[in-house]
């Protein structure tokens, strides 16, 4: 019998991520299955990273895929060439789908509309759309005539209670599937050299450059006004930064007034206790782990956090991702575990606000208590990949 073939389609860099896991665990079940995808938003690393083959072209624009933030990105991607690129995306994803058996789309009404043009059999992950956020999600006609088509044959959510909202609308085929990501999200034994019983802070800046640099200066700042603000609490820090940033800290050291060596930033204020922050580019699950509390400047990375029952202190950045539109509709997204300081990108002020927040919350054990019983409520269990990879082979006939 010839291999089955499973086109991916997915608009974001989340959406990749969210995907990527979902192949990992398709190749564990049946790894005869044929795999290729079509990044359409920035160039498909975490397709690149699994040697999964991109079918059209990719480039990534000035927005990162986030122009809806600011409406001058959308402007600047007009003028790299947004539409012409999506024009070739799509008549690739055209061309290679009648020799798919399935596809499955991941993200909003672009993704969708490209699996339902291919008017091949389609699975949607609405990975990016939830109806936390009002309380109800309100779909637009074009999406959802996708998502009604015959075509579509099942459609996950990222949080149970998008599904139940969905299916209370009409949309039968809505099913949980949750954040794939959650389900390899378990410490690995890297040696962070934790202080035993003091509360570890971790700073997650975003994964996009060189906006993730700016977030990280500006946790920089945060965490010295942390330490002024400290009272005798001892606090321990960790960065989880991608590589292009890793390789930045000399630079950035500079720019703020700390030292850099070997992965371990220190400021040291006249009159004070030097603070260090320890920053690594592969101890993200184990940082996350042990943290007591997220300082958080990302999309995915606190969703995870949450998710797995962390507080988060957010500051808004300059974007284009992480702005105070961006902060304030993850909040309303992850409920009490997420606290929002500023309106707009922060200033010593809000820093100042933000590190007194932070002492609040460490030393806040009935709101710790809360946090880690809504962020799993919130998104529900761990399985995500595995319920949506079974379906996936169910509908293809490689598992009963």
């Amino acid at each position: 019998m010839p291999s089955k073939r499973i086109l991916f389609i997915s608009n974001g860099h989340g959406e990749d991520n969210h995907t990527s896991h979902v192949i990992q665990t398709l190749r564990q079940l049946c790894p005869s299955l044929e795999m290729a995808a079509m990044p359409i938003v920035g160039e498909g690393k975490a397709y690149r990273s699994l040697n999964i083959p991109i079918i059209g072209p990719t480039q990534t624009m000035p927005s990162g895929g986030f122009f809806y933030m600011r409406r001058l990105y959308l402007l600047k991607d007009f003028q790299s060439g947004l539409i012409g690129l999506t024009w070739r995306q799509l008549q690739a994803v055209l061309q290679y789908a009648p020799e798919c058996d399935l596809i499955m789309a991941t993200g909003d009404f672009i993704s969708q509309t490209f699996a339902y043009l291919t008017k091949r059999p389609f699975v949607s992950f609405i990975s990016c759309l939830s109806a936390l956020y009002e309380g109800r999600l309100r779909l637009n006609p074009l999406l959802w005539h996708d998502l009604n088509s015959s075509r579509c044959l099942a459609v996950f959510t990222r949080d149970p209670y998008t599904a139940s909202d969905l299916q209370r609308q009409g949309l039968a085929k809505a099913k949980f599937g949750g954040i794939p990501a959650l389900d390899r999200l378990v410490p690995t034994g890297k040696n962070l050299h934790l202080i035993p019983d003091v509360p570890a802070i971790a700073l997650l800046p975003g994964s996009r450059m060189p906006e993730a640099a700016r977030n990280f200066c500006l946790q920089l700042q945060l965490v010295r006004e942390i330490a002024k603000v400290a009272s005798g609490q001892q606090l321990q820090f960790y960065a989880a930064l991608v590589p292009n940033l890793m390789s930045e800290l000399d630079d950035i050291a500079k720019s703020q007034g700390w030292q850099h060596e070997q992965g371990i930033l220190t400021y040291a204020a006249a009159g004070s206790s030097p603070v260090e922050v320890r920053c690594y580019s592969d101890a993200f699950n184990d940082i996350v782990y042990y943290s007591t509390l997220i300082l958080g400047m990302a999309g995915l990375a606190v969703d995870l956090a949450v998710a797995s029952g962390k507080p988060v202190i957010q500051i808004p950045g300059e974007g284009p991702q992480f702005t105070y539109q961006f902060a304030e509709a993850q909040t309303r997204l992850l409920g009490i575990n997420a606290q929002t300081i500023g309106t707009k990108p922060a200033t010593l002020e809000i820093l100042q606000q933000a590190a007194r927040r932070v002492i609040e919350t460490v030393q806040d054990s009935d709101y710790l208590a809360k946090c880690k019983e809504n962020g799993p409520e919130r998104f529900g269990p761990p399985g995500a990949s595995e319920r949506i990879a079974r379906f996936l082979l169910t509908y293809l006939g490689e598992i009963k």
